[in-house]
């Protein structure tokens, strides 16, 4: 019996299985960050520190009051309708967020199932349906973070930060939230233009031995 006739179904199965591997990992690596950029950008609409003063904190769903030198001691209420909020540019603001996130959890929540679903069931994995969502995503939050500093001249905010007005806090200081909001921002931009990682595959053409030197060549080609 030949060698190559041999050892051909083993070498076919181990190229099969460095071909499957490698997809795998980068699909799984891809679906994390997608997913990290998706609770990063919860924890910026959540946060109530976008902007604030040593006693009062705000941000787009949630303010936040202390008595002075007792920050642990917070007292936090909620806008939980767009009624609630101060002016039409908090509004305004607040549905591009939130539509900005809810654009990047539905890619993540793409890149999982392509990450870890059969093939057969995700044919259209590494289309650039998930890099335009995350492109709009990010488009549109920063629309919204564009449209948030103007609600610093509605009366909720002059009373906070005195003498704000449109894109001038006043005495309120920039918070941790916002900075987040705008790193959020950057990575969304930056993970729409890499894409889904094209991976290349490799795959054992022909084996042969060479008599005299008893050694294994493989020829290989490159598909891509």
């Amino acid at each position: 019996m030949r060698n190559d006739l041999l050892f051909s179904p083993f070498l076919q199965m181990k190229n099969l299985k460095l071909r499957e591997v490698p997809a795998f990992m980068a699909g799984g690596v891809w679906a994390a960050v997608g997913l990290s950029l998706t609770c990063l950008s919860a924890l910026s609409l959540i946060s109530p520190a976008w902007f604030q003063t040593p006693t009062f904190s705000f941000g787009v769903l949630t303010y936040c009051s202390w008595p002075p030198g007792n920050s642990w001691n917070q007292s936090c209420t909620t806008f939980w309708s767009l009624e609630d909020m101060p002016d039409a540019a908090w509004r305004v603001s607040a549905s591009m967020l939130l539509g900005g996130w809810l654009l990047l959890a539905s890619s993540a929540v793409l890149l999982l199932s392509w990450a870890l679903g059969p093939k057969e069931l995700c044919p259209r994995r590494g289309s650039g349906l998930v890099p335009g969502m995350q492109a709009a995503a990010a488009t549109i939050t920063t629309v919204g973070l564009l449209v948030f500093p103007i609600s610093l001249a509605s009366p909720f905010t002059k009373e906070v930060c005195k003498c704000s007005s449109l894109y001038h806090s006043g005495k309120c200081q920039l918070g941790w939230g916002y900075v987040t909001a705008i790193l959020y921002v950057l990575l969304a931009g930056l993970l729409s233009i890499v894409g889904w990682p094209r991976m290349t595959k490799v795959q054992g053409r022909a084996i042969f031995f060479s008599t005299d030197t008893d050694r294994i060549i493989l020829t290989l080609e490159t598909i891509k």
